[in-house]
């Protein structure tokens, strides 16, 4: 099958200025540095790593929120990076995002009817009953009531807020939707209900999911395969099964032992090292394996040379030194 979206060697460099007021330099931040990815038609790409790792970046330059410094993005067998305005405007269809905070998002100005409506209106609808009715379609279809329509951001509960975010990104029925980090800014039993209702739009309107998080429980339990990232680079990308069961990279197994568990007996399953130290700066990585500075089983290979991704299992890949064979 071909994969909906492919990315293929990646970069996202921001420029930096430091130094003093007349010997200004400028120093690249490598928030993405090399990402090879690629997403199945219906599947749910959960994309996991500290903060600061650069995932959201990623995410951004997947659907081309931003430009990218290298690399390309295939979306439906185009090259969206190298698309002329008039052609990223049409591909926008098929590709939305709903992002972190539910109520920064949200034009406080706008009504839920006019926040809805926004994206049909950009993509050439015209406002009026078949328009008004698509909306209240899809309120109802993320539980929100007709009665919403005509009342502002404020008025409503973080997870509210958030299920209007979700409308607002369904409204054109894409193909692919970025999820960046869509729970963590809400109440534990709101996250669940907000997840549920994901995994119910995915299934009733045939949705493919780029799902970016930092709480490895959610990502668990709404993810088809898992991709680790670590300072701009995914260090393991496998089925969700495979990679929580059997890790293969530190990192991953790292953050997989700082998950918090219901039974003390539990806590230290596996034997696996909890992580040390802070993430490195992306102005200056370290060289050889990134990770290397924080690794309790790092060897010389691992701080001289960067390992790339090898075969680990059956749908699993990982880009560790240490892996057998």
């Amino acid at each position: 099958m071909a994969a909906l979206l492919s990315a293929r060697g990646v970069v996202k460099h921001f420029s930096v200025e430091s130094g003093g007021f007349f010997r200004r330099t400028k120093t690249p931040l490598r928030a993405v540095d090399g990402v090879d990815l690629s997403v199945e038609q219906g599947e749910t790409l959960g994309l996991v790593g500290e903060s600061g790792c650069g995932k959201s970046t990623l995410g951004r330059v997947l659907i081309r929120l931003m430009p990218a410094t290298a690399g390309y993005v295939e979306f439906e067998g185009q090259d969206i990076l190298r698309l002329t305005a008039p052609e990223l405007r049409r591909a926008r269809r098929g590709m939305q995002i709903v992002f972190q905070d539910p109520f920064g998002s949200l034009n406080p100005r706008m009504s839920v009817e006019e926040t809805v409506m926004e994206p049909l209106l950009i993509h050439g609808s015209r406002r009026g009953p078949d328009s008004r009715a698509a909306v209240a379609s899809m309120l109802d279809m993320v539980g929100l009531p007709a009665s919403a329509l005509q009342r502002f951001p404020h008025e409503f509960s973080g997870g509210q807020r958030q299920r209007i975010g979700i409308a607002r990104a369904l409204i054109l029925r894409p193909k692919l939707v970025v999820l960046d980090e869509p729970v963590s800014a809400l109440d534990v039993s709101v996250q669940a209900q907000i997840v549920n209702l994901l995994s119910d739009l995915q299934a009733e309107l045939g949705l493919t999911y780029v799902f970016i998080a930092h709480d490895l429980g959610v990502v668990k339990h709404i993810s088809t395969r898992v991709a680790v990232m670590y300072l701009g680079k995914v260090v393991e990308v496998g089925e969700k099964r495979a990679l929580y069961a059997a890790p293969k990279h530190p990192y991953t197994q790292a953050l997989l032992a700082s998950v918090p568990v219901t039974h003390p007996s539990l806590r230290r399953r596996g034997g696996r090292a909890r992580l040390a130290g802070d993430i490195p700066t992306a102005l200056a990585p370290p060289p050889g394996c990134r990770f290397h500075t924080r690794c309790p089983l790092a060897q010389d290979i691992c701080r001289q040379q960067e390992p790339v991704m090898r075969a680990a299992g059956p749908d699993h890949q990982a880009a560790c030194h240490l892996l057998p064979g």
